[in-house]
């Protein structure tokens, strides 16, 4: 992990202190004891890896403080959990396994960088994925930009763009959780209520997406939009329609919340052999899937219940 682009003498959290000694204490919050033989992992210039097997994954998220995460309702710690974790997800919506993580912060003088490499470490502890290396700055606004590696061994990775006709549609649960968590503590609720929970800790659905791959289906994404979003994008990529019959919605979650709450983080799954699927997920101890339509050869038919849905959930305007 590099510290760069600091003045000498400013701080880049808490009070003065030379920047190799925060890299150093970032080090000690954020590193691994267990390091493979050959690796190298925080400490140098670069990061060193074993090969990787099959296709090799990168994807990069980024987190900015008050607009990913209501500062104001919420532990910065939580910021960088929450960074990691969607990256994380990236990977599980291909099938992958993760293998190493990469973070950028930025942040102004006087940012508790210790406090949010804390949730940063508690995501790569949660989803085995170790912190490699990483770069601070200072910057105007706290964000934290997250690269993550990945493998895809065998067939290699599952895609948005392989839906076909007749697929059934599921998801790997309910949703709406992180949206309603996110109306409840605006309302006064605890940071431990478990819908809070869900907004603040999401969970990559990292066994979920190994064991889709696994089971053959044919396309897949995250769920971090917002169903009535993220199914339109997979179908776009496809160049099919969808016939929804159901939207499961998750305890305490109203159906607005589930259908375009977004960063829920379930995955989106369509495949022609959903019995095949929910066998293999059994198998690995996992939830069964839940059916909620099937794809359809007109790409113009977007429907829930016969009715034409809608594009709406989370889009920046940039």
């Amino acid at each position: 992990m590099n510290a760069t682009d600091g003045p000498p003498g400013v701080p880049l959290g808490g009070p003065v202190r030379r920047e190799d000694d925060i890299v150093e204490r970032i080090a000690a919050i954020v590193g691994r004891r267990d390091i493979p033989p050959g690796e190298v992992h925080v400490g140098d210039d670069a990061a060193v890896l074993a090969p990787f097997v099959g296709q090799t994954l990168v994807s990069t998220d980024t987190a900015v403080w008050g607009i990913h995460l209501d500062a104001a309702l919420f532990p910065l710690e939580d910021l960088g959990f929450k960074a990691v974790a969607a990256a994380v997800s990236d990977l599980a919506a291909m099938g992958a396994r993760a293998r190493a993580i990469v973070v950028a912060v930025t942040a102004p003088p006087g940012t508790d960088l210790e406090e949010l490499h804390r949730g940063i470490a508690d995501a790569a502890s949660a989803t085995d994925c170790p912190i490699v290396g990483g770069d601070l700055s200072l910057g105007r606004d706290v964000a934290v930009a997250v690269t993550v590696l990945g493998e895809c061994p065998g067939k290699g990775a599952v895609l948005r763009r392989g839906a076909r006709a007749g697929d059934t549609i599921l998801v790997t649960g309910p949703l709406g959780r992180s949206a309603a968590g996110l109306r409840l503590r605006r309302a006064g609720a605890g940071l431990d209520h478990p819908l809070v929970i869900a907004h603040r800790r999401p969970w990559p659905r990292l066994a979920e997406g190994l064991a889709a791959r696994g089971a053959g289906v044919h396309a897949m994404m995250d769920l971090s939009d917002g169903l009535a979003l993220d199914l339109h994008r997979l179908c776009d990529a496809s160049g099919v329609g969808f016939a929804l019959h159901d939207v499961p919605v998750a305890d305490g979650a109203s159906d607005d919340e589930a259908l375009s709450g977004g960063e829920d983080y379930e995955l989106l799954i369509a495949t022609d052999d959903p019995a095949r699927l929910a066998l293999v997920l059994h198998g690995r101890g996992l939830r069964p899937p839940l059916a909620i339509g099937r794809i359809v050869t007109n790409r113009a038919t977007r429907t829930l219940r016969g009715e034409h849905l809608e594009r709406r959930g989370w889009q920046h305007s940039l």
